[in-house]
């Protein structure tokens, strides 16, 4: 694990699946009980697709569709559920295919990656055991869905990276190559770009697509977080990354999201754009002018947790609960320089010193804020989480000159682009090769 991510672990849920308990939970709190679906809808085992011998069911595809809403904070309406229905079922679709093939190539996935996963977000939420299939069912979505949703994403990567072979392996010729590529473009403005690609497979449906595409388009202009869409909808190798691009020039993007990105303001939204293979969403979250070397604001860190000894109810704390919250706020205080801080008792494994920090990298956005606001030496206000109680302190702060482009970014950039033609390739074969028999 990175260092710095150990100092972001009370902060920063898991992408998209993680936002489900507290969604659920607040969409719970807003809805009548008497409003909340059967569990058995007429027509729910009703066939919509089969696929090379698979079927998909009415159920299923309710209860994806659901999902999506829950984790976007979409209403629930059968308005919205119809709507997202179409492209929905192809998504289901494409990860029957996926799924066939991680099964025939004999990719293990196993039930224990299925429940690992699932544990480790009622974990991060502070949930109990069970919890998080609990709060499925309660919204009438079937926890097979998510679990099948889960062990197409494990199943794919592992199987891309298989399929790689030797291509996994970058060269430091290949390395060397994409840095001087970086170099020859000092000077001209990069754009800092999340995805989202929704395929075209069949030219008959473009229109379709197309109407889905806008749909996506407004939710996430009326406030849809797009990371989490990008996770849903995406069907570029991005979508494990929330769909985050990275900092690319024009020359790198399709010709048309080039000549929008260069227009757009940064926070902005596109519209759906005709790209080669389907269409395209794109938001600008940064522009800069692109150079070797960046300035970069490194931290030096301490960090003092306190842990409960139960898990936290906030409607029900425990004594030794507010007694953990009085030592914090007593210690938030008094605590004066980095060298009160490492002198306090400790327990657990977390480090008083993550390491090296570098402030315009962190994550989530609010660590970094509190990070960039907290005077030296003086600790934050206690944060905190279902686990304890964190403390920071700012021990310095200084400004340096960093390579951006390292020889580790570049591998990372080669190896996602290979990801990404090999997973296109691959999912237009499957498609090719299937036998699917949809149904009205």
């Amino acid at each position: 694990m990175p260092r710095t991510t150990l100092l972001a672990t009370v902060l920063a849920p898991l992408l998209c699946l993680a936002a489900l308990p507290q969604v659920a939970q607040a969409q719970a709190q807003r809805r009548p009980a008497a409003a909340a679906p059967s569990p058995a809808q007429p027509g729910s085992n009703r066939i919509l697709a089969v696929v090379n011998g698979d079927v998909v069911t009415q159920a299923e595809i309710s209860s994806r569709a659901r999902l999506f809403a829950l984790n976007t904070g979409v209403a629930l309406s059968p308005e919205v559920i119809d709507r997202l229905r179409p492209q929905v079922l192809r998504l289901v679709i494409d990860e029957k295919l996926r799924n066939q093939e991680v099964t025939r190539r004999r990719i293990p996935v196993s039930d224990n990656d299925i429940a690992e996963t699932i544990a480790d977000i009622e974990r991060r939420n502070g949930l109990p055991a069970g919890a998080l299939r609990a709060q499925l069912r309660g919204a009438n979505i079937q926890p097979r869905v998510l679990f099948d949703q889960i062990r197409a994403q494990i199943g794919w990567g592992r199987m891309l990276r298989q399929m790689l072979g030797p291509l996994a392996e970058i060269s430091d010729q290949d390395i060397q190559g994409a840095i001087a590529n970086h170099r020859a473009r000092q000077g001209q403005t990069e754009f800092l770009i999340g995805e989202i690609f929704i395929p075209v497979d069949d030219p008959s449906t473009e229109a379709e697509v197309n109407r889905f595409t806008e749909e996506v388009v407004g939710q996430l202009r009326r406030g849809s977080p797009f990371q989490v869409v990008a996770t849903q909808f995406s069907q570029a190798q991005t979508a494990v990354q929330g769909g985050d691009l990275g900092w690319v020039t024009t020359a790198q993007l399709d010709p048309e999201v080039a000549a929008i990105a260069d227009r757009m303001p940064v926070g902005a939204i596109s519209n759906a754009i005709r790209v080669a293979g389907g269409f395209q969403i794109v938001t600008l979250r940064g522009k800069r002018e692109n150079g070797r070397i960046q300035n970069a604001t490194m931290l030096s860190v301490r960090q003092l947790f306190l842990p409960f000894a139960s898990r936290l109810d906030p409607q029900a704390p425990t004594e030794q609960h507010r007694a953990i919250l009085e030592r914090a706020q007593r210690l938030s205080q008094t605590l004066r320089g980095c060298e009160q801080m490492d002198a306090q008792p400790r327990s657990g494994d977390r480090p008083a010193d993550p390491g090296p920090i570098r402030l315009e990298t962190l994550s989530p956005p609010p660590l970094r804020q509190m990070l960039a606001s907290l005077p030296i030496g003086r600790p934050s206000q206690p944060v905190i989480s279902p686990d304890g109680i964190l403390l920071l302190m700012v021990c310095s702060r200084e400004q340096a000159q960093q390579e951006e482009f390292t020889a580790d970014a570049a591998r990372q950039q080669i190896l996602r682009d290979r990801v990404e033609v090999l997973a296109r390739q691959l999912q237009r074969e499957l498609r090719r090769r299937a036998v699917i028999e949809t149904r009205s």
